[in-house]
């Protein structure tokens, strides 16, 4: 009987020792994803009149290819107020490195149907005049909010 008890509790305690690190190494890997991934804030400044234009080729070919690549873009956001709102898209994509972000805008910059898009929105002129880009990591309290 002494001896069933003890093996009982031994595989118990194995059990819990496994469970434990398990949930130990998970909790792990996903504090490193977090800290891997790398957040791209992209500040659009159009030339005037142009920030429709630009919303509709967001709207109806870039943001698809960018979904058919693997660019996950978290939300557009257009400023509220002037003298931005007439003329600024900003948006988030979160990547896998820096290196994920600079080999999907390769992919994303040669994609023929990207380059399409591209020539066809820019027949009456250029939307963009220029571009601001962030490149960012969460902040390590970010997982309290």
């Amino acid at each position: 009987m002494f001896e069933h008890y003890s093996i009982k509790k031994i595989r118990t305690i194995i059990h819990i020792g496994t469970l434990f690190v398990a949930l130990t190494t998970s909790a792990y890997a996903q504090a490193n994803e977090t800290k891997q991934k790398v957040y791209e804030l992209r500040t659009y400044h159009t030339y005037a009149g142009k920030l429709p234009e630009l919303q509709a080729r967001f709207r109806d070919h870039t943001h698809s290819i960018f979904k058919r690549l693997g660019m996950r873009v978290a939300t557009y956001w257009v400023p509220l107020h002037e003298p931005d709102a007439s003329n600024t898209l900003i948006y988030i994509i979160e990547h896998d490195s820096e290196a994920d972000a600079k080999q999907k805008w390769q992919s994303f910059m040669q994609d023929p149907q990207w380059i399409a898009a591209y020539q066809a929105s820019i027949v009456k002129g250029k939307l963009v005049e220029s571009v601001d880009v962030v490149f960012m990591q969460k902040a390590d309290f970010t997982q309290n909010l």
